[in-house]
């Protein structure tokens, strides 16, 4: 797997990139990086150019002041559009999990011509039940002296396996403790906490769906403790898509990779349906 750094709207982006074939990008939630997408990209990049970035503010990405980068749903699109164009990768598959899908979404609205096929996974799209912390971040004056000097490793913790992690079972060894190292510097603490602040009205989200031209598939976890499996089912209605159900958490493709990477591969693989709904798969019986 190959690091790499490119410049997008401004900001430095880390990358890694493994396999060939036609190219997938996959954007990962708040707070964590390209890692969560680690054991999913294996099972990927025998059949796709998989390319895994940190968004800007994540993982080993640049953290700009939020004066000079907005981190909000528009920001992060545009600077995925920049990343592709400076990669040369033409039309792209997009998979994006929860924040990340919500920057994939804005991505297919905003430049739908770069969208071959959208992957969603728990998306923030749809009101959820944010985390206590995540409230907390937008209170003028506490939110910021919280995010920005009081987070220590614990209550860091405590808010990833509550919402990245929301439902898992078993969030694997280290993935916290490298979200973690990445976030622990003023300028990432600074960046996270405008992350948070931006991304709290996802009404344009909802309202761009009829937008999105891409063929869809929406995955969910079925224990998913923020939003309902109900929100998966009714995002794959609204993008007349595939919808999936998977027996874990929040994060499929940390959780469950090899099963995440079938569903996705044979997703990409298919014919195209005109985004017409799948007559087998999409919106099974879900108990």
């Amino acid at each position: 797997m190959l690091a790499r750094d490119v410049s997008a709207r401004g900001a430095r982006i880390r990358f890694v990139e493994a396999g060939e074939g036609p190219p997938l990008v996959l954007l990962h939630d708040g707070l964590a990086s390209h890692e969560m997408f680690l054991a999913t990209t294996a099972h990927l990049a025998s059949s796709f150019r998989v390319i895994a970035p940190d968004l800007p503010g994540f993982g080993a990405s640049e953290k700009p002041d939020p004066h000079r980068y907005a981190y909000g749903w528009d920001a992060f699109a545009d600077s995925i559009a920049d990343l592709a164009a400076a990669l040369g990768l033409g039309r792209v598959h997009l998979c994006g999990h929860a924040m990340g899908g919500g920057v994939a979404l804005a991505v297919a609205a905003r430049h739908s011509a770069l969208v071959h096929k959208l992957v969603l996974v728990d998306a923030v799209v749809y009101p959820t039940d944010e985390h206590i912390l995540e409230r907390a971040g937008r209170v003028p004056l506490i939110g910021g002296l919280l995010w920005r000097q009081l987070m220590g490793h614990a209550l860091f913790r405590t808010y990833v396996e509550g919402s990245v992690y929301a439902g898992c079972s078993d969030v694997p060894a280290g993935r916290v403790d490298a979200f973690f190292a990445s976030f622990d510097d003023p300028a990432a603490r600074q960046a996270a906490h405008a992350t948070i602040v931006a991304n709290a009205d996802t009404r344009p989200l909802v309202a761009r769906l009829p937008r999105v031209t891409a063929e869809s598939l929406v995955v969910w976890g079925r224990d998913d403790r923020l939003a309902p499996v109900e929100h998966g089912r009714r995002l794959a209605r609204a993008l007349k898509g595939r919808f999936e159900v998977l027996e874990c958490g929040r994060c499929p493709p940390d959780e469950e990779p090899e099963a995440f990477a079938t569903i996705v591969a044979s997703f990409l693989h298919s014919a195209p349906s005109c985004r017409a709904p799948s007559s087998r798969r999409s919106l099974p019986h879900v108990p």
